[in-house]
């Protein structure tokens, strides 16, 4: 599956994440996890509600959540933050 990033992905992660070096190494891992396996439980994937209907997230860390979307075998990311941040 080929990655994509959106715009707004890379400017939030720039942003909250690549400063953090632990965040960064579990960003890493669990995206690696959710190519092997996207319904590997502990990632705690969901689909969200509401304007982003459309999207699902995993879980980075227990409040780092990614929001995604697969469009033609192309993982999209979209958002990176904490819960508060992203939804």
């Amino acid at each position: 599956m080929l990655i994509k990033y959106h715009k707004e992905f890379s400017k939030n992660y720039r942003k909250r994440i690549a400063s953090n070096p632990k965040l960064v190494t579990q960003f890493q891992i669990r995206l690696k996890e959710f190519l092997k396996s996207p319904n590997n439980p502990g990632l705690r994937v969901h689909k969200l509600t509401g304007k982003r209907s459309s999207y699902r997230a995993f879980s980075v860390t227990g409040d780092i959540r990614i929001v995604y979307k697969i469009v033609n075998d192309e993982l999209w990311l979209y958002d990176i933050g904490t819960h508060n941040q992203v939804y």
